[in-house]
């Protein structure tokens, strides 16, 4: 039995997901999307075989034609978009953040925690990317020891016009956020954030950023955040123990020797680099809706966290010093379990 799924919000990552949804894992099928922009919507749909645009997001939740939503617009209207549908009982696929406020996020929490069932996935796709679960391997077999230090750099050639200072810690160095707590297990417990010599490139964005994460059992991490590096679009993770380092290798698909020099290909952006994990993510989300499984995915409890410590590496940011993190009771939905 096909999936029939709506999608809200249909720019580049929403037309991304649905060229992975439409006729794609387990016989899921795209039927209606809502944009917007109405025109963008129509032209969507018009690529799609029996999709229809409908004139909002809320129309598209309703819609009895729709099983489960995906949730791809832009970020302040996220949160309506997710409680509408855990209100109508619906499994959906929010891109990250979950919300733009912690306040926001919390509503989220406690809406499906009174729906008493898991609903929300959260799309952080790291814990999809086949490098990043060989790496999460590495640390929990034990084969390096107990993990010490960490060192990640989050880097893009460039960002668009409308990229704002903030961006830097709520766009993208909240992906390092997640990733850190489903590496490890626990908890961030504190954050800062120091600013080095500007970039030329950069305009009045200051970049880079270093930011320095405290783990609850005492791992300290240091993440490079740097969007306008020119070469491409670069990842990278390095995990210190005490008898060994486990590292995510070169995602270049080739190394070109010519002229004397050796030369490795660079992904250009996002889409480049994590492909796979897109695929796997929606394919695996996709096979849990249609079991009529509970998510399994990356949680709205994840999501919320994520956004609690975004906000207060925006503190430091902004006020400087190291901010303390306190979170509250985590709700007995969201204990843990085998995730991916």
């Amino acid at each position: 039995m096909a999936l029939d799924v709506g999608v809200i919000g249909v720019g580049m990552i929403g037309q991304e997901h649905i060229r992975r949804l439409d006729g794609g894992p387990g016989g899921s099928r795209v039927v209606a999307v809502a944009d917007a922009d109405a025109e963008r919507a129509s032209a969507v749909a018009g690529r799609l075989p029996g999709a229809k645009a409908l004139s909002g997001g809320e129309e598209l939740i309703a819609s009895d034609a729709v099983d489960a939503v995906v949730v791809t617009s832009w970020g302040p209207t996220h949160e309506g978009y997710v409680l509408a549908a855990i209100a109508a009982g619906k499994p959906v696929f929010c891109e990250k953040p979950l919300a733009t406020t912690q306040e926001a996020t919390r509503r989220i929490v406690d809406a499906e925690a009174a729906a008493g069932r898991r609903l929300v996935q959260v799309g952080f796709n790291r814990r999809y990317d086949p490098a990043h679960r060989a790496l999460k391997h590495g640390v929990d077999s034990g084969v390096i020891g107990a993990p010490l230090l960490v060192h990640c750099a989050h880097r893009n050639a460039s960002v668009p016009p409308h990229y704002t200072r903030d961006m830097s810690i709520a766009d993208t160095a909240i992906h390092e956020i997640d990733e850190l707590r489903w590496l490890f297990d626990q908890e961030i417990t504190a954050v800062q954030v120091f600013t080095p010599r500007k970039s030329g490139r950069g305009g009045d964005l200051q970049d880079p950023l270093l930011v320095l994460f405290e783990m609850a059992d005492g791992v300290l991490v240091d993440v490079e955040v740097s969007v306008n590096v020119h070469y491409g679009y670069e990842i990278r993770c390095e995990v210190s123990g005490e008898t060994g380092t486990v590292q995510l290798a070169d995602p270049a698909p080739v190394h070109i020797r010519r002229e004397g020099a050796v030369a490795a290909l660079v992904p250009a952006d996002w889409r480049e680099r994590f492909a796979l994990s897109y695929d796997i993510e929606l394919r695996e989300w996709v096979d849990t809706v249609a079991a009529a499984r509970p998510a399994e995915g990356p949680s709205a409890w994840d999501g919320h966290v994520a956004q609690v410590v975004s906000d207060a590496a925006l503190r430091s940011l902004h006020d400087g010093g190291r901010v303390a993190i306190e979170l509250p009771a985590r709700p007995g939905l969201y204990a843990p379990t085998e995730t991916p």
